[in-house]
C-alpha cells in the first residue's frame, strides 16, 4: 500500500502533466520533497506531503481564486486523513476511534463512497455499519461534514470533509 494524503483527478493520458503540476503546486506551499505517485488508474494519482493536506487544499484555493486557469491539468484534490486497509472491520474501528476529532455534536454528516478497482464492498451494508458507529444525524443534501471513503484496490482513504475541503479547478467547477 503506497502512503499518501492528497488523492488527485486528471484527465486520462494527463497523469504525468498532472503530477508535474502537484509537484510544482506543493513546492510553492512549502513542501520541499513532496511523493507524487501514479495509481495504475488512468486519471487518478496521489501525494505525500508532510504539510497539513487540507491547509494545503486552502491555500491553492486561494491561488485559483486569483488566477483561475492556475491549473490546466489537475481537475480534483481530496485531502486524506486515515490511509488503510479495504477492510470493513479496519475501516469501522478507525470511524469509532476517530470520528469526534472531526464531527462536533451539532453537526450533520454524510457518506460519500468512491470505489475504483474494488468490487468486494457492498455499498448498502458498509454504509450501515459506518452510520451505526455515529452518533450524529444525517443529512444527505446539507451536510457539516462528508465522510468520504476512497476504496482503490485494497487500499481505503479516509476523509472528514467540511464543504470547502475539496479543490475544484475551473474546468472542473459543478
Amino acid at each position: 500500500m503506497k502512503n499518501f494524503n492528497l488523492l488527485v483527478s486528471t484527465s486520462r493520458f494527463n497523469e504525468i502533466n498532472a503530477s508535474a503540476e502537484l509537484w510544482f503546486s506543493l513546492l510553492t506551499c512549502g513542501d520541499k520533497y513532496p511523493i507524487i505517485n501514479n495509481l495504475d488508474i488512468s486519471g487518478l494519482i496521489s501525494a505525500l506531503t508532510y504539510l497539513n493536506a487540507k491547509e494545503v487544499i486552502h491555500e491553492l484555493q486561494k491561488t485559483v481564486k486569483e488566477d483561475p486557469n492556475f491549473f490546466r491539468f489537475i481537475l480534483k484534490m481530496i485531502p486524506i486523513d486515515f490511509l488503510c486497509e479495504s477492510n470493513i472491520q479496519v475501516i469501522s474501528q478507525i470511524i469509532e476511534n476517530h470520528y469526534k476529532e472531526y464531527i462536533n455534536e451539532e453537526n450533520s454528516f454524510k457518506i460519500t463512497l468512491k470505489r475504483r478497482k474494488n468490487d468486494l464492498i457492498n455499498r448498502e451494508n458498509f454504509i450501515k455499519v459506518i452510520a451505526e458507529k455515529i452518533d450524529n444525524k444525517v443529512d444527505l443534501t446539507n451536510p457539516d461534514i462528508d465522510i468520504r471513503f476512497e476504496f482503490i484496490g485494497n487500499t481505503c482513504g479516509i476523509s472528514f470533509l467540511k464543504p470547502d475541503d475539496i479543490l475544484k479547478s475551473i474546468h472542473r467547477q459543478e
